[in-house]
């Protein structure tokens, strides 16, 4: 068994520290190796990982407990529940990791992946391009039920240096950032409501036309060029978003 190992963070000083550790330290409990500890590191040593305080290390951990994802003991620990997942709203206030961690914690397996033509509704998006690196993922729970896939519209000359081990491991934007070292800028998120296509129908297993929550993520780099459109199809019966918005 390998220890709990939480990932770096880079932090915004313009939202709530807390908010960005809580999420942050979601998407690696979510992510974490199927062979990873279930015991957390100490308040403190979290603290200094993160460069917070103490004080808002344990407003992050007060977070993840009420959503079901960690136990806290006194004298004894700070431990992972073994059958947390997902299936809790998830507030959007702005953070790259929130975006990671919206997009993790199911097991993912990537159906297919490589070149196609530009979709015509995306074309705004790729000027110049009429080809780009399509990836197309399926994520299940623990219990292994489909919750939801995703199609990734990339551009060709980051697709190429990617690892798909990855990808079956970690959401793309975390794979962007962290692993290529792009310079995410800015994501723009739409949410909207649709009923199953028959391609969604199937892989969700859902009876057609049933609703589903349809997301559609648009990622900027630093220069302001998008480098990857994402579209995931969730089940409507197991998420729900909520948006808050903080006053400058």
């Amino acid at each position: 068994m390998t220890a709990f190992a939480p990932d770096s963070l880079a932090l915004n000083r313009k939202l709530p520290l807390w908010y960005q550790v809580s999420q942050s330290l979601r998407a690696s409990i979510l992510n974490r190796q199927a062979d990873a500890s279930l015991r957390l590191p100490t308040e403190d040593a979290l603290a200094e990982h993160y460069g917070v305080s103490v004080l808002t290390m344990r407003q992050a951990l007060k977070e993840l407990e009420a959503e079901g994802l960690i136990s806290r003991h006194r004298r004894r620990g700070t431990f992972i529940q073994p059958a947390a997942r997902r299936g809790v709203p998830v507030r959007l206030l702005g953070s790259v990791d929130t975006i990671v961690a919206l997009q993790s914690g199911d097991r993912t397996a990537v159906l297919s992946h490589g070149p196609a033509p530009v979709p015509v509704e995306l074309a705004e998006h790729f000027p110049g391009l009429t080809e780009v690196t399509t990836y197309r993922r399926l994520r299940c729970d623990e219990e292994g039920m489909a919750t939801n896939w995703a199609e990734n519209f990339l551009l060709p000359e980051l697709a190429g240096r990617i690892d798909l081990a990855d990808l079956a491991r970690w959401p793309m934007t975390k794979v962007l950032r962290d692993v290529l070292g792009v310079s995410i800028s800015r994501i723009t998120d739409t949410v909207e409501a649709r009923l199953s296509d028959p391609e969604t129908a199937r892989l969700l297993q859902v009876p057609l036309l049933s609703p589903i929550l349809h997301y559609t993520g648009v990622t900027y780099d630093g220069t302001g060029r998008v480098v990857d459109v994402v579209r995931i199809h969730y089940r409507g019966d197991r998420f729900s978003f909520t948006v808050s918005l903080e006053a400058p």
